[in-house]
C-alpha cells in the first residue's frame, strides 16, 4: 500500500485527483493518505489541495451513484454486511441524500453511501451538494490543520480526526433532521 501511495504522490495534484475520485466509488486508498503529505511538503498549497480533493471526491461520488444505479443492491452487498446496509438504508429513508454528507465527513466508507445513493435513487444534485459539504469540511479541516500545525498534525489527526469528524457528522445529521422537520411543518 505504501508503494502505491508513494507512486501516486509522485504525480502530485493529478495523483490526488485520481485517488479522491476513485476512493469515492471503488478504490480502498483514502485521499487523506495523499492530501496530508502533499500539504506537509507545500503548506502554502493547503487550500488548493483541499479544493482539488473535495471536487474530485464529489465527482467520484457521482460515479458511485452511477455504479449503484446500474449494478444495484448486489454491488452494495459485496461492499458491506447486510446489517450495515440496513442502517445505511435507514439513514437514507430518514435524511435522504443528506446522509451522504455524514459519511463524506466521517471515517465511514464513503463509497458505500455514494453507491447506495444510486441504489436508492437519490437525486444527483443532492448527492453532489452533500458530498461537497461533507468532503469539503473533512479535507479543509485536515489541510488547514496540517498547514498550521506542521508535522505534529499527523499524530493529532490520527488521534482526533475520527471523533472530531464523527461529531461534526452528527451535527450535520441533526441539522438535516431539524431542516426536514421544519420543511414539513410549513
Amino acid at each position: 500500500m505504501n508503494d502505491l501511495i508513494g507512486l501516486l504522490l509522485r504525480y502530485g495534484a493529478l495523483g490526488l485527483i485520481v485517488v479522491a475520485f476513485a476512493e469515492a466509488s471503488f478504490f480502498p486508498v483514502p485521499p487523506d493518505a495523499l492530501l496530508i503529505p502533499m500539504v506537509l511538503a507545500a503548506p502554502e498549497n493547503a487550500v488548493l489541495y483541499a479544493l482539488i480533493c473535495t471536487l474530485a471526491s464529489a465527482a467520484g461520488g457521482l460515479f458511485g451513484h452511477f455504479l449503484g444505479k446500474r449494478a444495484g443492491r448486489p454491488l452494495l452487498n459485496r461492499l458491506a454486511p447486510e446489517r450495515y446496509l440496513l442502517k445505511v438504508e435507514e439513514l437514507f429513508q430518514r435524511f435522504g441524500g443528506w446522509a451522504v454528507a455524514f459519511a463524506a465527513l466521517t471515517p465511514i466508507p464513503y463509497k458505500v453511501f455514494t453507491i447506495a445513493a444510486g441504489v436508492f435513487l437519490v437525486r444527483k444534485r443532492i448527492l453532489f451538494l452533500s458530498s461537497l459539504l461533507g468532503r469539503g469540511l473533512r479535507f479543509y479541516l485536515e489541510a488547514l490543520t496540517v498547514e498550521f500545525m506542521g508535522p505534529a498534525a499527523v499524530d493529532f489527526l490520527k488521534q482526533y480526526s475520527g471523533p472530531l469528524t464523527f461529531a461534526l457528522g452528527l451535527i450535520i445529521i441533526g441539522w438535516a433532521g431539524w431542516y426536514t422537520w421544519w420543511k414539513q411543518r410549513k
